[in-house]
C-alpha cells in the first residue's frame, strides 16, 4: 500500500527530471480528457500549475467546452509524457473548483498580457479573425487598463483533479515496459498493481 503523499513525491520526481534536462519547454504540459454531455471524450493540451496532496491544478475559462464539460461531468483524466525519460503518468479522478482565493493568486500573479488575453477571450467561442482578437487585447483592454490593476474576471479561475487513480508506466528494451497503477481506498491508502504493457 502506498500513501498520497508517496504518489506525489514519485510524480515529482519525474516532473523534475523533466525540467533538469532543459529539453522541453513546458515539461509541465499535460492532456486534459473530459466528457461531454453527448457522452463524447474530448482532449486537450493544458499547463499544470500546481500539484501537491490534494490534487494536480490548472486554470481556464470556466465557460470554456472544457470548463463546461467539467460543471456537467466533474471527472478528468490527465496524461503526461515525457519520452526522453521513457515516462509517462496517467492520473484519473473527480475534479472541483479550486477556490477564490487561489484563483485570485494564480490570476495576478500573471504577465499583463496574459490577464487581458484571459479577459478577452470568449474561449471555444466562434472569432470573426485573429487580428480582432489581437486588437481588442492589444489596444481597447490595454487602454482600459493603463492604470489600473486587471480584475480576475468572474467566468476564470482553476480546477482541481482530485486523483483516485494513478499509473506510473516506465519504457524498458524490447517493449517490456513497467506499468504500474494504484487505486485510491476507502481508506485513503492506494493499492499496487503491475499491469501487463
Amino acid at each position: 500500500m502506498k500513501t498520497t503523499s508517496e504518489l506525489i513525491t514519485r510524480f515529482r520526481q519525474h516532473l523534475k527530471e523533466a525540467e533538469a534536462t532543459g529539453i522541453w519547454e513546458e515539461p509541465n504540459w499535460m492532456t486534459l480528457a473530459t466528457v461531454g454531455e453527448d457522452g463524447r471524450p474530448d482532449c486537450r493540451v493544458v499547463l499544470l500549475k500546481e500539484v501537491d496532496e490534494n490534487g494536480f491544478v490548472f486554470f481556464t475559462n470556466y465557460e470554456s467546452r472544457k470548463g463546461r464539460e467539467l460543471e456537467n461531468f466533474p471527472f478528468a483524466a490527465l496524461c503526461f509524457w515525457w519520452e526522453k525519460l521513457g515516462v509517462q503518468v496517467r492520473v484519473e479522478g473527480k475534479v472541483e473548483k479550486v477556490s477564490f482565493e487561489e484563483s485570485e493568486k494564480y490570476f495576478h500573479s500573471r504577465p499583463l498580457i496574459s490577464k487581458l488575453g484571459a479577459t478577452a477571450s470568449q474561449q471555444s467561442r466562434p472569432l470573426p479573425s485573429h487580428a480582432t482578437f489581437v486588437k481588442e487585447v492589444t489596444v481597447e483592454l490595454a487602454k482600459r487598463f493603463i492604470n489600473s490593476e486587471v480584475p480576475r474576471p468572474a467566468y476564470w479561475g482553476g480546477f482541481r483533479v482530485k486523483p483516485d487513480r494513478m499509473e506510473f508506466w516506465c519504457k524498458k528494451e524490447f517493449r517490456l515496459h513497467e506499468r504500474l497503477r494504484y487505486d485510491l481506498q476507502p481508506d485513503g491508502s492506494w493499492s499496487e498493481g503491475l499491469l501487463y504493457p
